[in-house]
């Protein structure tokens, strides 16, 4: 029976992989998944309404699972429709995430009005977000760095304010009761109305009542226009750039040179009427007639949407991270109980968390249109990925479970990274001027990320040589051999892949920015890498170290691989800043933390730990 063990585990794998395929089931007659397949452009990229939503509560809140005043639970798509079509509704909804006191005091809130003493509404927040504004302003003169936990958290709060205000203005101004009844009135006023207003251009007489409704109705869309996110409207039928799309706010604008609002605009502003008056059957329609129109006009950036909206429901990643830590689970029980069993189980379930991570990596390429790794996010996934590939090697090489107990953790750690780094917003975004380049992100930059991943992996795999060989009995001279050789072996990868993507990276600064290396920090962190390595490979040649000297050598790779990866980041100089992050940079210090407590105990005579070993236990 142990021989289909592994069998059973891939197979239980596979069909948690196709459950996460089927679209989720929402209790409702309105079809909000098409509605969030429905595509806009924000930021310059043309991506689906559940991406908006999704990014968009993620920023606000940092989760995506809201809870209603009245214990209902929706999907990030279903609070966007309030946001957009029921502002009076969502402005109930406690979604702002506060963990500042002070802050808790300025907007005059308690820790008890919050749920889970930490989110509050905009209807809790609003009476106090001129002091907000206020405090948020005089920050303006003062360095990120030098900010203290009231000033970022003050800032921070402020951000999510205004995206959920520009959110709330995109398709009808926040403040109308029936913005769709609204604009049919000025439809049938807007031929008088210009008629007045050219009227008095002219000198002549004209009705005061007309040209006033007509300067109202200007301010009102004017502020829809400098406030809004979503550009939802597409251009005229001539025009197939999906790039210039506009804002509802200026399509409305644009009225009163044309004489009539835009149907697209109309359209929008009755799927709003269908939403609030609960009318499901109108509001499919519409929503339909949206599909049908723009697959014409743009059936690629149609196609995107959809397969990105399902890629955001599948969540392959977040699925990914389930089978690796399934996978460091077999792959540990293999050392104690039927290892041949446990360790093909542990193969094959990393080698389908490894598909997976693959097949949402290559989905992420197809909508971008660049390479695998351009920006900190799609780093996390590109080093897991890559680790996680040497580990399949390792196991497929050597079947110790070892590759598939390191893989587990890299590949686990990597993805929890990235959910992190997601929460910054889009993580498909349009990418910097100095960056447009898929040669180099295809050549310099994958080529580095190969370096990090092998760096780590070495790191790793020295770590469970120490942990194995101080706290338990399961470090055999063949194991140990088989790991030296392990590290050894991924470290001479790594020092040959991370030299390569360094002087890969000059000939891009060279000509990106004239000069072909500044000391750039993140250059230096890159050169730091290369030199550790080769400070391991010769102390190794040279008999200055045994397998213990050289794994406790690969533990601190990780600490210098992690200050070029993120450290470098953080430092607010340079050509490779990305700013500060607090989150990030106690993560770092609790990391590098780790890594040098595990040196410490590496350092411990074998001896010492053999005797307490053995030592009887007490009764």
């Amino acid at each position: 029976m142990k021989r289909f063990i592994p069998l059973i585990v891939l197979a239980l794998g596979a069909l948690y992989l196709a459950s996460t395929l089927r679209e989720p089931s929402l209790k409702t007659e309105f079809d909000l998944g098409s509605f969030g397949r429905v595509p806009v452009l924000v930021n310059g990229r043309i991506k689906p309404l559940d991406t908006v939503a999704r990014n968009s509560i993620l920023t606000i809140q940092g989760r995506q699972r809201i809870v209603t005043p009245d214990g209902r639970t929706l999907q990030p798509i279903e609070w966007l429709a309030d946001v957009l079509f029921s502002p009076e509704k969502a402005d109930t909804y406690q979604i702002f995430l506060i963990e500042n006191h002070e802050v808790l005091d300025l907007l005059k809130v308690t820790l008890e009005d919050g749920a889970g003493k930490k989110r509050f509404s905009y209807g809790q927040l609003r009476a106090q977000l001129p002091e907000l504004d206020r405090q948020a302003r005089l920050l303006d003169n003062v360095e990120a760095q030098l900010r203290t936990p009231f000033q970022k958290q003050v800032s921070m709060v402020r951000e999510r304010v205004i995206l959920y205000l520009r959110l709330k203005t995109s398709v009808q101004v926040p403040d109308a009761p029936d913005f769709f009844a609204e604009l049919i009135k000025f439809d049938e006023a807007l031929p008088a109305g210009l008629a007045a207003i050219q009227a008095r251009a002219a000198g002549e007489s004209h009705s005061t009542e007309a040209t006033k409704v007509m300067r109202e109705m200007a301010d009102r869309f004017m502020y829809m226009e400098q406030l809004g996110i979503l550009n939802t409207i597409p251009p005229a039928a001539a025009e197939t750039d999906p790039t210039k799309w506009r804002p509802t706010g200026a399509a409305l604008m644009e009225s009163f040179a044309t004489g009539k609002v835009d149907p697209n605009v109309m359209a929008y502003a009755a799927l709003g009427h269908s939403w609030r008056t609960g009318k499901a059957s109108d509001f499919n329609k519409i929503t339909e007639m949206f599909h049908l129109q723009l697959e014409k006009r743009y059936a690629t950036a149609m196609t995107k949407s959809d397969v990105e909206s399902r890629f955001n429901s599948a969540g392959p990643f977040y699925s990914s991270m389930y089978l690796y830590v399934l996978t460091f689970l077999l792959g540990v029980f293999s050392w104690l109980k039927w290892p041949q069993t446990l360790q093909r189980s542990a193969f094959w379930l990393l080698a389908l968390a490894f598909l997976t991570t693959t097949i949402g990596i290559a989905t992420r390429m197809w909508l971008e249109g660049r390479p695998p790794v351009t920006n900190l996010y799609s780093s996390a996934l590109g080093v897991g990925w890559g680790a996680v590939f040497l580990c399949l090697i390792l196991e497929r090489l050597y079947h110790n479970a070892i590759g598939a107990v390191t893989g587990g953790m890299i590949g686990f750690a990597t993805l929890v990274i990235a959910h992190h780094l997601s929460i910054g917003g889009d993580t498909l975004e349009m990418m910097r001027a100095v960056l447009d380049s898929n040669f180099w992100l295809a050549t310099h930059v994958v080529v580095i990320t190969i370096g990090y991943s092998a760096t780590y992996l070495a790191g790793f795999l020295a770590i469970v040589y120490i942990l194995r060989g101080v706290f338990t009995k399961s470090l055999d001279q063949a194991t140990a051999d088989a790991l030296a050789r392990m590290v050894y072996g991924i470290v001479c990868f790594a020092v040959l892949f991370s030299l390569i993507g360094t002087v890969l990276g000059g000939i891009w600064a060279d000509q990106s920015w004239g000069r072909f290396w500044g000391w750039d920090p993140k250059e230096n962190g890159a050169l730091l890498i290369v030199l550790w390595l080769a400070v391991i490979l010769h102390a190794r040649w040279g008999g200055l170290v045994k397998q213990r000297g050289l794994m406790i050598m690969a533990v601190f790779g990780n600490i210098v691989t992690s200050w070029s990866w993120f450290g470098t980041n953080m430092l607010g100089v340079g050509l490779h800043s990305y700013g500060f992050m607090d989150s990030a940079f106690y993560a770092l210090v609790a990391f590098v933390g780790s890594q040098l407590a595990i040196m410490g105990v590496a350092l411990i005579p074998t001896e010492s730990w053999a005797s307490f070993r053995r030592r009887p236990k007490a009764t």
